[in-house]
């Protein structure tokens, strides 16, 4: 999982596994399949583990803004953790493909609309608990707070301290009312 995460799928070369693994070539065929198996069961390792404490943030808050924001966070923590290689798996693993390789593109570009869904639902929950306004354009919401997401993956990955990181996150909700339409109970 930390050699793709370091590396990407398409620089991460089978040898690279192989002294990462420190197993023989034997070993990896038989143990994984292919590369692409492998990096598919690295991406659901990584689901599991690192991605999991953002998934969960979304459920776990009493308010869409205050699971939003426990979201952004536990990013930012996962993605700056002491020994992790930086960025998100998920987000940057893929990004630029050979043509041969666009099958796991296309895979992780569907995790991630998964991760813009989720934004989406628990926004229009937030309607239903009404702690988000009805006429809040929640679509955009979901896109933006994405991109937030992405932006903070990216700028781990280039060294962007956990300190500026927060900061960021804090900057995204300082403006919560504005963005929701200044209707919102509480917050």
């Amino acid at each position: 999982m930390k050699i793709f995460w370091s590396l990407g799928y398409d620089a991460t070369s089978m040898a690279d596994l192989r002294v990462g693994l420190e197993i023989t070539q034997a070993s990896l065929y038989a143990a994984f399949g292919n590369k692409e198996q492998l990096f598919h069961e690295a991406v659901g390792l990584y689901r599991r583990t690192v991605g999991l404490s953002t998934a969960q943030a979304l459920a776990v808050k009493s308010s869409a803004r205050d699971a939003i924001h426990s979201l952004l966070q536990a990013a930012v923590d996962a993605y700056t953790a002491p020994g992790a290689p930086g960025g998100c798996l998920v987000i940057l693993g893929a990004i630029n493909c050979a043509t041969e390789n666009k099958a796991i593109q296309s895979h992780l570009l569907s995790i991630r609309r998964q991760v813009s869904q989720s934004f989406l639902e628990r926004l229009k929950q937030g309607q239903h608990d009404g702690d988000v306004p009805r006429a809040a354009p929640v679509d955009v919401l979901a896109a933006y707070y994405s991109t937030v997401l992405y932006g903070i993956a990216l700028q781990s990955k280039d060294g962007t301290s956990r300190k500026t990181l927060t900061q960021v996150v804090e900057f995204a909700m300082a403006n919560w009312q504005q963005f929701v339409g200044g209707a919102a109970s509480g917050q």
